[in-house]
């Protein structure tokens, strides 16, 4: 345990001057090596770089040597990083990084790199280049990826907001956002799957956060098939990932103000599932609804959802389910703007993760 912390700490320390330009003794392996792994929505229109909008997007790799660099667009955003089995870190890629050293001084040997984009990236649009190794070293296959393979569709809960934060006062910042701390991400953890996310802070089934009672156009339904979130040029190819379950964390931005139309809403709810169905014959559909919901938008959002499932049961599709994660009350904190705390988000993991490991049967 103590050569452990003091490994981490080596690391840390490393971060601190993180940013470095790459020398004569480094070698450039580029995004489009096969040895490179990719988890969630990714376009590889130019294979050299690799972009992507979506929280949870990951980039996985086995690599040689003693220490590793990332080259990436400057001003991308932040990432976590977790290599071989210590505890991850977050790195934020600034204005001026295109170079940045994500570890030094490993013991030489193979090691396992896993970055998992933390934020949402429409407004930044990452791009993922490659990275740097020491003289003499490559990458090498990594072991397989998990076969589980779990679809989070949602809003801001999903993605992460304010979850780093302890001040439910404090405003939407990428700082204090963390999709490495969600419920999602960490049920996916829990169940040992892959995970791929779809979702965007203030977007709704029918109607986004404050929209007009007729609902919005750019809804979740509209942007489903983007690869690129607001980038309708690419869509998202189903085949790529193929769930055994789909959880769908939508409505809460539907009802959070007044003005919403319950019929809208259901009907919304009844078509996104019927198109879910016909991406994915064989997966499970989860509708959930999540802890910020309370009072008459959660009734209203449990009864459309409840509908709904009936009506597929009866119509024969056995395969839609319902799960409500617990209300938040503050007892276990909020985080910026009253969505759920760290502690908040670990809960409901642990609700999610349990009743998914007795649907599944994933023991």
């Amino acid at each position: 345990m103590m050569m452990k912390k003091l490994y981490g700490l080596i690391l840390a320390v490393c971060l601190l001057g993180s940013i470095c330009t790459g020398t004569a003794s480094n070698v450039f392996v580029p995004a489009s090596n096969p040895n490179i792994t990719y988890m969630g929505r990714v376009s590889k229109t130019n294979p050299e770089a690799v972009r992507f909008t979506y929280p949870g997007v990951s980039v996985c790799a086995a690599f040689e040597g003693t220490s590793l660099q990332m080259k990436t667009k400057p001003g991308s955003g932040a990432y976590m990083v977790e290599i071989d089995a210590l505890d991850p870190y977050r790195i934020q890629i600034g204005e001026n990084d295109s170079i940045v050293s994500l570890a030094e001084g490993l013991p030489a040997g193979t090691h396992q790199v896993r970055l998992m984009y933390a934020i949402e990236g429409y407004e930044l649009k990452p791009e993922f280049y490659g990275f740097y190794l020491d003289e003499g070293c490559h990458l090498v296959p990594m072991p397989e990826l998990p076969v589980r393979r779990i679809e989070f569709i949602g809003d801001s809960m999903t993605c992460g907001y304010g979850v780093e934060s302890e001040n439910p006062k404090d405003p939407f910042t990428y700082e204090t956002e963390n999709h490495y701390y969600t419920y999602a991400a960490e049920t996916a953890r829990a169940l040992q799957a892959q995970h791929l996310v779809v979702a965007r802070s203030g977007i709704g089934i029918y109607r986004n956060y404050n929209g007009p009672r007729e609902g919005n156009k750019d809804c979740m339904p509209t942007m489903y098939e983007q690869t690129l979130f607001m980038n309708p040029d690419e869509h998202w190819e189903h085949r790529l990932f193929v769930p055994d379950v789909v959880c769908v964390n939508l409505g809460t931005n539907d009802v959070s103000t007044k003005g919403y139309d319950k019929v809208l809403l259901q009907n919304a709810y009844r078509d996104f599932v019927g198109y879910l169905r016909k991406v994915y014959p064989q997966a499970k559909l989860v509708l959930l609804t999540g802890s910020m919901l309370n009072g008459k938008g959660l009734a209203d959002v449990k009864e459309a959802l409840d509908t709904v499932t009936a009506e597929r049961q009866s119509q024969g599709d056995m395969n839609v389910f319902r799960f409500d994660m617990s209300p938040q009350n503050g007892s276990l904190g909020y985080g910026a703007s009253y969505h759920p705390s760290r502690r908040q988000h670990q809960k409901m993991a642990l609700e999610l993760t349990a009743y998914l490991r007795k649907l599944m049967g994933w023991n």
